[in-house]
């Protein structure tokens, strides 16, 4: 990680990177493409999360699709951009500044989405291996039990611990921790309501939940 102390000159690509990222990852694509199909506030449907399960919501499985693909490329674009240009210090900047604009936009007064489709783009950037991992998981979890948000929360358990088997890297596998850990506070709402079974199921149906 570049140092504090290296001076302005040396640690200002950094930050000017991940403020960068931070604008990217905050573009709400699932509030966008919602509106664009005249569906209203994406915000006023269901969660009231922007991200692509709330889409699905809308019984728009094709715009939920997109939804989840932007949000996954954002995290992948701005950590693969940031690799090429400034090498792999700057993939941790850009990384943690893509997935941040995600989860706290200003735009929407730092009221964001919940970081899982972001997150899972920066992992498979950093590692391919630790974000097929996650995938599998999330892709298992989800189908067992139709509960996006244990989906996530499973993922996010097997992404750091996926790093340290697959890597033995203790820096990598704190970052990925760090990632993994934001993506679960987000969810504290969701992991209150399974604990009360109040928490909705993953929908396919063409009604909204």
């Amino acid at each position: 990680m570049p140092q504090l102390l290296g001076g302005a000159a040396y640690v200002w690509p950094y930050y000017a990177g991940g403020v960068l990222a931070y604008l990217l990852g905050s573009i709400p694509f699932g509030l966008l493409l919602t509106r664009l199909a005249g569906l209203g506030d994406i915000r006023k449907i269901g969660s009231g999360n922007i991200g692509a399960t709330n889409v699905l919501r809308t019984g728009r499985k094709g715009l939920a699709a997109l939804t989840l693909l932007l949000d996954f490329g954002k995290g992948l674009v701005a950590v693969r951009l940031g690799g090429s240009f400034f090498g792999p210090d700057m993939e941790i900047f850009a990384g943690f500044g893509v997935l941040l604009g995600h989860m706290f936009p200003v735009w929407l007064r730092f009221e964001g989405g919940k970081g899982v489709a972001t997150a899972g783009g920066v992992l498979l950037a950093l590692n391919w291996q630790v974000g097929v991992a996650s995938l599998v998981a999330w892709i298992v979890v989800a189908a067992a039990f139709r509960y996006s948000s244990l989906a996530a929360i499973a993922a996010c358990i097997v992404a750091p611990a996926s790093t340290y088997w697959l890597t033995q890297r203790i820096d990598l596998t704190e970052i990925v921790g760090l990632i993994a850990l934001l993506v679960i506070l987000r969810h504290r709402g969701n992991i209150a309501r399974l604990i009360r079974g109040e928490e909705g199921k993953i929908r396919l149906g063409s009604k909204p939940e």
